[in-house]
């Protein structure tokens, strides 16, 4: 087969490879019934023919590189290929532009690494040629160090551009760019307001990666790579990596790769010594939930990462933490780049126990061996979740995963058992630990509280019992919760269009049936409304006239605006 195909290496996919990536059909496109009985009889031996083949994966001198990158490639320990650098790299050194999903952990960055490495070491370049995109500033420098690595006994250097330092660094970004470097791997942000003052020439770019794509059209990057990519040259590679394949990045790719090969690898399912354990809980009751957990563990918390998806609840979860005896710190853009690096050395070196972070550390950093991972809230994609617990058990090891259960995420639990096809026990243990009733599991009924700060009128009555009337105030003095976005303001499952439009959020203050104009004068006493006379009162009532009675607006109470800065 040749030409455009796309390769999917799974056992129960649509295509079987074997060792030299031709696709063998699937047993039910066999035309004749010996070929069906032929094709059954195969498909029984599938998956034990796919692990064989993983079994004896190539080894990468197998894939024709230079003698001077393989020394590089021995030096950092690389023994054998992952199946995506096995199936990536020969397609990269034939020059295809390629679109490969596979999941965090795989070894991606060296499936495009070496090879590009390989070709820009022995092609003489006196330019840049080549450009890597990526979403944070932790994969940028990752990706700087790996190419130190391999590139050791090549002649191929690189340097990454990245917000968050100090005040010197954006100098010292010029100057590099400036100077020029054989690779330059950069966040699309930093990267173009350096290109904006017009001293970046990258006329002559060979290669164009874009890693974690799926992360970054996520983080609102789409415009910035678009503008990126209008400035360098059409004839170039471009390869585009993701952990996740939905539409939107096959819509995006259209855009910027021509006909490239496609490589899909399956999401794995959780390491069997993953100890997955769910439970139902209210924000408020989350924190005390888990101190509870990280009590009564049966094996001790030396190592835990917590998954939160709001930036602005860190500081409060790590200061509840450390005040209940627990030692963490935390990480987010708002850390200077001197001071969330410092945070990850000491986290791996073992220095603290606990570490609190948004999502997007759970894409491409180089944290493993984790005892404990924590979703305190539920990720987005089913995908992103196997990605953050595919960080525990390891190397046939064991660990444990533990997942909040709020009223507003339970149809993303759906979501995540139909990708790990498996139905997940959903523990409700708060009220027998005095915390009040936990939500029951129902996604129908809770699907439209998504964007409403995870709380529904039982939720309200049962917290203000539990905590002495509290709202959701965090430990800084934050409210919980994201103002609510119109598009996202459903009802509860049942309620019909008028018992919706008669709620609001705060408090289910009844909204007027009708909203009309505000007479200038109270019918049958002949007083003005308003006592000013004034052309400037006269003004004032025109403008409540048009603006309608206060009351039938958006409620803000118990609302705070979510902080959005781009985690770079």
């Amino acid at each position: 087969m040749s030409g455009n195909r796309n390769t999917t290496a799974e056992p129960g996919g649509e295509h079987w490879l074997n060792p030299d990536f031709s696709v063998y059909l699937i047993p039910n496109q066999w035309p004749t019934s010996t070929g069906r009985i032929i094709g059954l009889l195969a498909g029984k031996l599938r998956s034990a023919v796919f692990h064989l083949h993983n079994a004896v994966t190539l080894t990468f001198s197998e894939f024709n590189l230079h003698d001077d990158l393989l020394a590089g490639v021995d030096a950092m320990n690389y023994l054998k290929a992952t199946p995506i650098q096995e199936l990536a790299i020969p397609k990269i050194l034939d020059g295809r532009d390629l679109i490969a999903s596979a999941q965090t952990g795989t070894g991606k960055t060296a499936a495009y690494l070496i090879p590009l490495l390989d070709r820009i070491s022995h092609a003489n370049h006196d330019h840049t040629s080549t450009l890597i995109l990526v979403p944070t500033r932790e994969l940028a420098k990752q990706i700087d160090e790996q190419v130190e690595g391999f590139g050791y006994f090549v002649q191929a250097n690189s340097i990454a551009i990245y917000g968050g330092g100090k005040g010197d660094d954006w100098d010292k970004q010029r100057k590099a760019l400036e100077t020029g470097a054989d690779i330059i791997i950069a966040t699309p942000g930093r990267l173009m307001a350096h290109m904006q003052l017009g001293y970046v020439n990258f006329d002559k770019i060979d290669y164009l990666v874009l890693d974690e794509a799926d992360k970054m059209l996520d983080m609102g990057f789409s415009d910035d790579i678009l503008n990126i990519v209008e400035k360098i040259p059409k004839k170039r590679q471009t390869l585009l990596f993701s952990a996740t394949m939905p539409n939107k990045i096959r819509e995006f790719s259209k855009r910027i790769l021509i006909d490239p090969e496609e490589i899909r690898l399956a999401v794995s399912k959780p390491a069997a010594g993953i100890d997955q354990q769910f439970y139902l809980a209210y924000d408020s009751q989350k924190l005390p939930l888990l101190a509870h957990l990280i009590k009564n563990s049966t094996k001790p918390v030396s190592s835990m990462v917590l998954f939160t998806s709001k930036k602005a609840e860190i500081n409060s979860i790590v200061r509840a933490l450390n005040k209940l005896g627990y030692e963490s710190r935390g990480i987010s853009s708002d850390l200077e780049q001197d001071d969330r690096e410092v945070v990850l050395r000491d986290f791996k070196n073992k220095a603290f126990p606990i570490l609190v972070a948004t999502d997007v550390l759970s894409r491409g950093i180089d944290i493993d061996n984790l005892t404990h991972v924590v979703n305190y809230d539920i990720p987005r994609d089913a995908e992103d979740y196997v990605h953050r617990i595919g960080r525990t058990a390891r190397a046939a090891t064991t660990g444990t995963a533990i997942t909040f259960i709020s009223d507003q995420d339970q149809n993303r639990i759906v979501n995540i058992e139909r990708l790990i096809e498996r139905e997940m026990d959903k523990q409700s243990i708060t009220e027998g630990l005095g915390m009040g009733k936990s939500p029951v599991f129902d996604p129908k009924r809770f699907s439209g509280l998504r964007g409403k700060g995870g709380r529904g009128n039982d939720a309200r009555r049962d917290n203000q019992r539990g905590d002495g009337g509290r709202d959701r105030a965090g430990r800084d003095g934050q409210r919980g919760g994201g103002r609510s976005r119109p598009e996202n303001r459903e009802g509860l499952a049942g309620e019909t269009r008028q018992e919706r439009l008669n709620r609001t959020d705060a408090g289910d203050k009844p909204m007027p049936e009708k909203i009309t104009a505000v007479p200038d004068a109270l019918p049958g006493n002949g007083q003005s409304l308003a006592q000013d006379t004034s052309e400037a009162g006269k003004n004032k009532r025109r403008k409540n006239r048009r603006r309608g009675p206060r009351g039938g607006g958006q409620s803000t109470e118990g609302d705070t605006i979510t902080d959005k800065k781009i985690d770079l």
